[in-house]
């Protein structure tokens, strides 16, 4: 095992219990918080794997799922139609959260990997984590 797998697993093990329990308890703005985080986790840990075995397949099932998970999270919140309204502290710290996953990850991915088609797949999937990130806290804030 390397560190790249042991990060997917910590992400897997320290952030998914939380994230799935915050999806199927709570009120609405909390259900879509939840299902935002759970999304960019299994994005950054796709990501951790492909560099952890060496398979650049897993970067493109990232790169899909960075960009169906903020767009499921707009659909719930259209679905709704109501506002969901703040959900505490987790509406509050989803962008800061997205935005030092997504770095803390893509960083030093993008170190590793060196110049080429990877890095920019990359740089691609990053851009769509924080855009998605900000887009969809917007959305559950009600605004």
């Amino acid at each position: 095992m390397n560190w790249w797998l042991a990060g997917a697993a910590l992400l897997v093990a320290g952030g998914l219990g939380p994230c799935l329990w915050g999806a199927a308890t709570g009120g609405t703005g909390r259900r879509m918080t939840a299902q935002n985080t759970a999304t960019l986790l299994l994005c950054l840990v796709f990501l951790l794997l492909a560099q952890g075995y060496e398979r650049p397949a897993y970067i493109d099932l990232a790169l899909v799922v960075s960009v169906l998970g903020p767009a499921g999270t707009l659909v719930f919140v259209r679905l709704f139609e109501t506002s969901p309204g703040p959900s505490g502290t987790t509406s509050r710290l989803l962008g800061p959260l997205v935005a030092a996953a997504t770095v803390a990850t893509v960083v030093p991915l993008c170190v590793a990997t060196g110049p080429g088609r990877a890095m920019a797949k990359l740089i691609v999937i990053g851009v769509l984590l924080l855009a998605g990130g900000a887009v969809t806290t917007r959305a559950v804030r009600g605004g």
